[in-house]
Parts: C-alpha cells; structure tokens; sequence
C-alpha cells in the first residue's frame, strides 16, 4: 500500500539543515517506506537532506550506503529517493544519513549570492523578485523591471560583490507566521512561497543587506559566497528581466 504522508500519516521529519546547513550526517530512525509503483522511498524522522523547493534542488548523498538520488517534501514528511537494488531499511531501524558536501556548500553559497542580488536591487530599484532558480554555482533571477537600466548588468555585478567583500553576517531566526504576514517586506516574491504547513517562519537576515522569508541553506556571512559575476541579463517578456550569475 502506499505511504503516502498525506493518506497514511507519516509524521513530519525534522529538518536540521533549517537550523545548521554546515551539518553534514547524522543517525536517524525511517519512520516509513514507499516501494509502490516502483517506488524506492524512505521517510526519516530526521534529515540533513534538503528537498528541491523555493528555486534550490535538492542535496544528493547516502541513506544506510544506499544512493539518494531525489528528496521532497509532501505534508511536513521529507522523502528521500534512493537507487540500487538492495532492499530498503524497515520502519523503525536507524540509518546514517550522509549529504555530498561538495554539492551541499556550492549551493549554500549560490543561494547567498541570490539573496544578495535580491537585496541590493531591492534597495537600490524596489523591485520585487517573479521567478528564480539556481544550480550548484550558477543561477538566474528574474525582477519587475521594464526595461532594464543602462549598463544595469556591469553595475548590479559590482554593487553585489562590495556586499559581498564586507563580509556581512547571514542569521537565522524565526517569527509566527501571523507576525510574518505583517511584515510584506519578508516576502520578496511576487507569491508567497511559505507552505501552508509551515506556523513558524524562518527568516534569512544578511545583516544590513536583505532580511526575507526563507526556508534554503545559506553560508554564515557573505564572504564565503566568494565572487559572482553577471553572465547575461535578458526580457522573458514585459515587467519581467532576468539576470544570470556564476559564483566562482
């Protein structure tokens, strides 16, 4: 049958990378087990896994030595896609699960580099963000602006990498959603991401720069980002330029 958390109950899993994207493994009990329909999934009741969503994909790793291929989350439940052959771990045995932390920090540091982009346009255009999505070292924004300014690409370029050079803090906190939805200025996009789910939302402050709702992996401050050049800005249409970076 199927486990499914939204028909069988799997409970939530809790997430440790909300709280310390630098944790790289750890031991955790599988709380259920999906092989339906060809299916090879295992719910945790904890992870370290990050599962695609808000424009990052997901961590890859280990689950019990098996392949994590794909995560995602469905009803408060992660779920973790594994390969092989090898018979899945049972209900209520514990596993070490382990991500690819190569992987893991190229996307920690692409995600900071978004939230600084945000930022600095934000506070210099007041534009708000309409898509976005990114890959380990490179990604794309896309902003409210028609047209672009002049020379917008070699300005943006610098302007994000003085933030990056001073080295401001990246802080993680939480606020009631009520309180959240006070504040417009924590959603930055143009529809609200925050699952419905969620009752305590996390907050992504780079302290001075940009402070929004936001539920990805981040470096501690801005200065493990590294150095992010703007490769190409072009129209998807009228109201809607994207820009895209490289980190390097």
């Amino acid at each position: 049958m199927s486990h499914d958390p939204s028909a069988s109950g799997a409970p939530p899993t809790e997430r440790l990378y909300l709280d310390d994207a630098y944790l790289t493994d750890l031991r955790a009990t599988v709380t259920a087990v999906d092989h339906d329909d060809g299916r090879r999934r295992v719910s945790l009741d904890r992870t370290v896994f990050y599962p695609t969503g808000g424009g990052q994909p997901c961590d890859t790793g280990t689950l019990g030595g098996l392949d994590v291929l794909e995560v995602r989350s469905e009803a408060g439940a992660v779920w973790h896609t594994v390969g092989g052959s090898e018979l899945l771990p049972s209900p209520g045995e514990t596993v070490e699960a382990r991500i690819d932390w190569d992987r893991r920090y190229a996307l920690m540091r692409t995600h900071s580099a978004l939230h600084i982009l945000c930022g600095v346009i934000w506070n210099e255009y007041g534009k708000a963000v309409t898509g976005g999505n990114m890959e380990p070292l490179s990604a794309r924004m896309d902003f409210e602006f028609d047209p672009l300014p002049e020379g917008f690409g070699a300005v943006v370029e610098g302007r994000v990498n003085e933030e990056i050079a001073a080295d401001r803090e990246v802080a993680v906190s939480y606020l009631d959603r009520a309180a959240a939805a006070v504040d417009a200025d924590l959603i930055r996009t143009k529809t609200n991401l925050v699952p419905e789910y969620v009752t305590r939302v996390r907050i992504v402050d780079i302290v001075g720069l940009d402070k929004q709702a936001d539920g990805g992996t981040h470096v501690h401050s801005t200065a493990e980002v590294g150095h992010v050049r703007v490769v190409k800005t072009e129209s998807k249409g009228k109201g809607n330029k994207r820009i895209r970076i490289v980190v390097e």
